[in-house]
């Protein structure tokens, strides 16, 4: 499981991004793979799953 930071998440969207705190890489997060409400600023874990553009944060939690 992987920390990081919320950077932005749009609720009216549904779409956001999270920096990892490891690597300082940005991945997408979408409304679908949220298990709490979250926003700007927040501390959160996630688990990385292929999409189609890439990987994004999936079981999203706050830390």
């Amino acid at each position: 499981m992987n920390t990081g930071t919320v950077k932005f998440f749009d609720e009216t969207k549904g779409f956001g991004f999270i920096k990892d705190n490891a690597t300082s890489k940005d991945y997408f997060v979408h409304s679908n793979g949220l298990k709490e409400k979250i926003k700007e600023n927040d501390e959160v874990t996630f688990d990385l799953e292929q999409g189609k553009k890439g990987l994004n944060a999936v079981n999203v939690r706050k830390a």
